[in-house]
């Protein structure tokens, strides 16, 4: 509980700071909605089980699949293995058994595979040329001083780059030799 004093000092307020944000969110006492969902499913695939094979056949026939449905719900639901949900555990442990447990490498041997959804490598082009109209880009240095100054001394550069562009733009006032004569 985080607790802090208001502008005037008057009154403590109190905030509650979660503490585990990566937990679930429970609904109906312990339970999270995704069990829910799960109990609700495998329950109801079960109590399905139970009414269609109880009406003919004796408990000895319908109990086996009733109870192996509740268990694996259940298991499911609840069960975590090394801080694994049940069904990630029975996920990964398929997939181990599907992949091959050991791979070799032979230099040279079989036709290297080239994805389609791979860019196409560009030629190398020519090394660029720095445009000298092209603003430069500024160092980390320059942009903490502009930083600092309040960008004071950026509208002063900026103004003295702009004087500079007009006098470097603008006709000479030298006496030719047409004048002279």
């Amino acid at each position: 509980m985080l607790k802090y004093l208001d502008k005037n000092k008057q009154k403590i307020m109190q905030f509650k700071v979660p503490q585990d944000v990566q937990r679930e969110d429970t609904i109906i006492g312990p339970l999270t909605l995704k069990q829910l969902g799960i109990i609700g499913l495998g329950g109801g695939l079960a109590y399905a089980v139970y009414i269609s094979l109880a009406k003919t056949y004796f408990m000895e026939i319908w109990l086996p699949p009733v109870a192996i449905i509740s268990g694996l719900t259940l298991a499911i639901a609840f069960l975590k293995i090394h801080d694994l949900s049940f069904g990630y555990y029975i996920m990964y442990l398929v997939e181990f058994n599907l992949l091959p447990k050991k791979r070799r490498w032979t230099q040279g041997t079989g036709t290297p595979i080239i994805s389609p959804f791979e860019l196409v490598k560009q030629k190398k082009a020519a090394p660029k040329t720095e445009d000298p109209n092209a603003p430069k880009k500024k160092s980390l240095n320059e942009l903490a001083t502009i930083v600092d100054s309040y960008g004071e001394n950026a509208k002063r550069e900026i103004a003295e780059k702009e004087i500079a562009e007009k006098t470097k733009n603008m006709p000479q006032n030298n006496i030719t030799n047409s004048q002279t004569k």
